[in-house]
Formats: structure tokens, sequence, C-alpha cells
């Protein structure tokens, strides 16, 4: 607790995985990287750096999207970031898209996806679980419910890329797609230079 990043393992180490592990996607002719579910910022940042390490290598380059979950109702990851923090720690990156996925669901993620949308200067995805498991390990939320969810964070510009995390099904991707078709995109905001710091 005392020591924000204090680890059982070693960055380097995070690093060597991730690297052998997008290496091998890569090879087999992945058209993007996407590192999610993160509730720990720094295995992130490890993988991130794995993957530009590729790229700088002369590996094929492809889109990345990194993506934090926020496991609880505090708006922290596991690791104590909160979603601003979060950002400014990978906004070095060239991300294609940041995201938040899996979850609370798609009702509880409101207001982090608004935050994300506020501070990135880049797409904004989001991709919920369908609600948390219930006592048999199931999801529980409709398709109907998700897509209302989601179509509303679309009206409401927030979105850029929408879909679903654990227990979706192609009949929720599919209710998403019709709920979010011939909505307009987030619109970019214009990012004020300033210095940017995050805690934890």
């Amino acid at each position: 607790v005392n020591d924000p990043g204090a680890r059982s393992v070693t960055f380097r180490g995070l690093v060597e995985s991730y690297r052998e592990q997008a290496h091998a996607l890569l090879d087999g002719g992945v058209d993007l990287l996407l590192t999610e579910t993160h509730i720990d910022t720094l295995n992130c940042k490890a993988a991130l750096f794995a993957i530009d390490e590729l790229f700088a290598a002369g590996v094929r380059r492809v889109p990345v999207i990194a993506s934090m979950t926020i496991p609880d109702k505090s708006g922290r990851t596991l690791s104590g970031q909160t979603v601003e923090a979060f950002y400014n720690s990978v906004a070095h990156a060239e991300l294609f898209a940041v995201s938040v996925n899996c979850a609370l669901g798609a009702d509880d993620m409101r207001p982090h996806v608004a935050e994300l949308a506020r501070i990135a200067g880049v797409p904004v995805a989001c991709y919920p679980n369908a609600g948390l498991p219930n006592e048999f390990g199931g999801y529980d939320d409709t398709p109907e419910s998700m897509a209302h969810v989601l179509g509303g964070f679309a009206r409401d510009g927030l979105l850029n890329i929408a879909g679903g995390c654990c227990g979706t099904t192609p009949a929720h991707v599919k209710a998403i797609a019709e709920a979010v078709a011939g909505l307009p995109p987030r619109q970019l905001p214009e990012i004020e230079p300033k210095t940017r710091l995050s805690g934890l």
C-alpha cells in the first residue's frame, strides 16, 4: 500500500511477455492490437512499450487501442488511478483509441466514458459487460438494455466505437450496432497543450 510501484513481477518481464504475444498476433495477421481490461496502468504501459519496441524494430504496424477497467463504483482502477490519471499515463502512446471496457455493466460506465470523452484527444470506445455475472456465472443484461444505454452514449457525443465484453452475444452486438447506426461519431476535442500529471 505504501509503494504504488510495488509489483510481484518486473516491468521488463511484463514487456517481454507482451512483446512475445504481440509479435505472434502480428505474425498471425491481426488488423489491430487491443490491450484491454487493464486494472493496473503499469501493466498497460508495459504492453504499450512492448508494442512500440516491435514497431521500432520494423514489425508491421497496426492501430493500437488501450482499454481500462473500473472494477467498482469508486471510479478508480484497482491500482488506484482515476480515468484522467490513466489517460495521462498513456496519452504519449500513438493510440488509435482509448476505451473503457468490461466492469460494472453499461449503466454504471457512463461517468467514466464521459470523463474519457472530455479529455481524450483520440477516439473513445466503450464495450461493457452484459451486466455483472449472476450466481451461476451468467450475464443478465439484455441486448435491448445494452443497446439503449450505448445508443444514449452515442447520441450524447461520447463514443466513436461501441461494442460488448463479457456475456455479450451476437444478438447484443446486433442491437448495439442498430442503436448507434447513423449517429454522428464523437468529435475530438481541442486539447490545450499543458503539463498533465497522474498520481499512483
